[in-house]
């Protein structure tokens, strides 16, 4: 029998954690020798780079063999933790590991197997759990794995296995019956011929003076597929919205007399959500002329009045900004917690939020502190400029882009970062520098850490945020960074999940460090595909946004209100600013409610 078949046979679940039954043995070495021996075993792990794996050497040469017959390719060798004394074990055969525990005095029947790095009782001759040398073994895979921080490849991938699997029903589309078939008929007009050759939706917006920011957002918004989904569908009416609110105001209009100014404020209320209803129905209403978000605009300006201008805004505090004031005009659901993280509370989040995971970890006890924080975009840094190393020129594109105002044409672009490189580094372990030392509840001293974030919930969609405008402190100045990053049309972003970082950090422990499990059912759709990207092009203070869009598997350039039909290598070669992915396989949850019989 297998050691995993011995551990599934002698374990018990308790809140979502398999651990072992206590071994007597285990208990009753802790009760005399406390935590000491094996915190002394520390300076004897090895970790092998390739895989991870930890191991047992007094010197990273040395091969163990048995005190009792010299053997060295024994299936198992166990070294005796009391003791230090090596010798063999062999499942289904003679154990000389059981015959020292036996022969010797109580207290040498923990062993630890020397190339696995895992306890073992020579009485009960199976594994057993100890928290504190579990504990004591990931802190040096995590410390090990920040020496070499070059190794981007540390987290593998892996098969999805024994999955949490989610309540959700079949997928069927929508078949209009008898009455809804004239009731579509008697309401409806054929499209026009010559609109036919574009996707439907792929429209122009003006410029009204410097807010090409806003558009490019906006083009991207408008071909979310699940926001699109949303609006067209009717589940924000702004008729129905407006009604609503002007009979609030009504109601209020006495206690507003009290007081003139706060009448007028209330009068002046708009909702974002209701204007995002109308650009959807204006940009898909077949109309093929430039459009002119121009209420849009001005609701914004009165929800965010600190950027009403007519001055360049930045994209990205665009995109925040209007996610937020959506959140905050929209009416909630009070039958659900009014919480970003769950995505539930406005279509704003339950399309965007996602959540991450915060892990830092004590250098000196391995006691981990975990924490939880809701967002809707992930900002990463791009990768440190390595000039022509070879890392760096191994990723580099072959992609052109004839001439294109969007090419890599600035001397800054001395490197080429990936997408893959910037998530890889956003959830690698960070060692902490000594002027940030967190208070170990364990240890009740501050200690040196080690930070690493994971992606705890993914969102329908992943909006990804370059870090492209930098402040430098000491030379009181701020610049743009033009390095060209490659991102790729399809992500999977199982490798950057908590529960892929939290199995290869612990390996086949699975240990109650971080509170709640991850949730799985998330390596379920980890698939992504790339519809929308905003790039910008020019200075820090003199620039331009443009989105690049792809319907029906082609590529087109929005531009303000010019749009052109693009190559998919153009849009390789642009300068990602805002790149936006949506998951390629949805899951429908089953409803609660019952229908009528």
């Amino acid at each position: 029998m297998s050691s995993m078949a011995k551990i599934a046979r002698t374990s018990q679940q308790i809140n979502g954690h398999i651990l072992p039954h206590p071994c007597p043995h285990l208990a009753e070495f802790r009760a005399k020798n406390g935590s000491k021996p094996f915190r002394a075993l520390q300076d004897c792990l090895r970790v092998k780079p390739p895989s991870g794996r930890a191991s047992i050497r007094r010197d990273p040469k040395e091969l163990p063999r048995c005190g009792a017959c010299g053997e060295s390719a024994r299936p198992r060798l166990y070294a005796c933790i009391t003791c230090a004394a090596v010798h063999c074990h062999v499942p289904s055969g003679p154990s000389h590991a059981a015959a020292h525990a036996y022969l010797m005095p109580p207290g040498h029947e923990i062993a630890v197997d020397v190339d696995r790095a895992e306890l073992f009782c020579c009485a009960c001759r199976d594994q057993v759990y100890d928290r504190d040398f579990d504990a004591a073994v990931v802190l040096a895979q995590t410390a090990a794995s920040t020496l070499t921080s070059s190794d981007t490849s540390a987290i593998q991938q892996y098969a999805p296995e024994n999955l949490r699997k989610r309540r959700r029903i079949d997928y069927k589309p929508w078949i209009p019956d008898l009455r809804e078939k004239y009731l579509v008929g008697k309401n409806s007009s054929p499209l026009n011929g010559d609109v036919s050759d574009l996707p439907w939706g792929l429209r122009g917006l003006n410029n009204l003076g410097n807010t090409c920011f806003m558009n490019s957002v906006l083009q991207a918004l408008l071909h979310t597929p699940p926001l699109r989904n949303y609006f067209l569908s009717d589940r924000h009416n702004r008729y129905f919205c407006q009604k609503k609110s002007n009979a609030d105001n009504t109601s209020k209009k006495t206690a507003a007399n009290n007081n003139e100014s706060g009448g007028n404020k209330s009068a002046a209320r708009m909702c974002l959500a209701c204007d995002m209803d109308a650009a959807f129905s204006a940009v898909f209403s077949g109309d093929r002329t430039p459009y002119s978000p121009a209420k849009f605009l001005y609701s914004w300006w009165q929800y965010a009045a600190n950027l009403a201008s007519y001055e360049q805004q930045d994209a990205h505090e665009f995109f925040i900004s209007m996610l937020d004031g959506i959140h905050e005009k929209v009416d909630k659901d009070p039958r659900k917690p009014e919480s970003q993280g769950n995505g539930d509370c406005c279509v704003a989040h339950r399309v965007f939020s996602g959540i991450l995971r915060s892990d830092v970890m004590c250098m000196a006890c391995g006691f981990t502190s975990t924490t939880y924080d809701p967002c809707v975009d992930i900002s990463l840094d791009l990768e440190p400029n390595q000039g022509g190393s070879a890392k760096t020129m191994s990723t580099k594109s072959s992609y052109s882009c004839n001439g294109e105002a969007d090419c890599m044409n600035s001397s800054q672009n001395c490197g080429v970062s990936t997408l893959m490189g910037c998530l890889d580094r956003f959830t690698r372990p960070e060692r902490l520098g000594s002027d940030q030392k967190f208070f170990c509840q364990q240890c009740q001293v501050r200690q040196e850490s080690l930070k690493q974030m994971s992606i705890r919930k993914l969102p329908l969609v992943s909006c990804f945020h370059i870090k492209r405008f930098e402040h430098s402190s000491v030379r009181k100045m701020s610049r743009k960074v033009d390095r060209y990053l490659q991102f790729p049309f399809s992500l999977d972003m199982a490798p950057y999940l908590s529960s892929s970082i939290l199995r290869s950090r612990f390996g086949n422990r699975i240990l109650p460090f971080g509170g709640n499990d991850p949730d799985a059912s998330n390596e379920l759709c980890s698939e992504f595909e790339l519809f929308a990207v905003v790039t910008h092009t020019g200075k820090l203070d003199a620039g331009h946004y443009v989105t690049y869009l792809r319907l029906s598997n082609q590529w087109y350039k929005c531009d303000d209100a010019w749009i052109t039909q693009v190559n998919e290598n153009i849009v390789r070669a642009a300068q990602g600013y805002m790149m936006f992915y949506v998951q390629k396989m949805l899951f429908y949850k089953a409803s609660e409610k019952r229908g009528p019989a």
